[in-house]
């Protein structure tokens, strides 16, 4: 299995970034997939999951900014970040997994320069 991010760079704050990770290796449909981030210094953090019956799942320190999407005929997940603040500088890694993310990418830097 492989999930290959990108889409990160450098933004300056109230900018807006689209990641996207493409997956390879795995029957996409049936693995829910997700979107987590690392800060420096700080433990890996979930953002986002799409479900494989279509849902959207955020913790409440993500609604509203982070929009997840995906597309099952391209086996591609993406994830919407909007009026990005520099606290969102991280490095944003997508998964899968069929119960839990099990499978990982080795993610994209995201900066936000105020």
């Amino acid at each position: 299995v492989q999930l290959q991010a990108s889409g990160g760079g450098l933004v300056q704050a109230g900018g807006s970034r689209r990641l996207s990770c493409v997956s390879s290796g795995m029957i996409f449909n049936i693995h829910h997939m997700y979107w987590y981030r690392q800060a420096p210094g700080k433990q890996r953090e979930w953002v986002a999951t799409a479900t494989v019956n279509g849902k959207t799942l955020y913790p409440d320190s993500m609604k509203g900014r982070f929009t997840i999407a995906r597309d099952n005929a391209m086996k591609t997940v993406t994830l919407q970040i909007d009026s990005l603040i520099p606290e969102d500088t991280a490095v944003y890694y997508c998964s899968a997994g069929i119960v839990g993310p099990q499978y990982w990418g080795k993610g994209t830097q995201v900066t936000v320069s105020s």
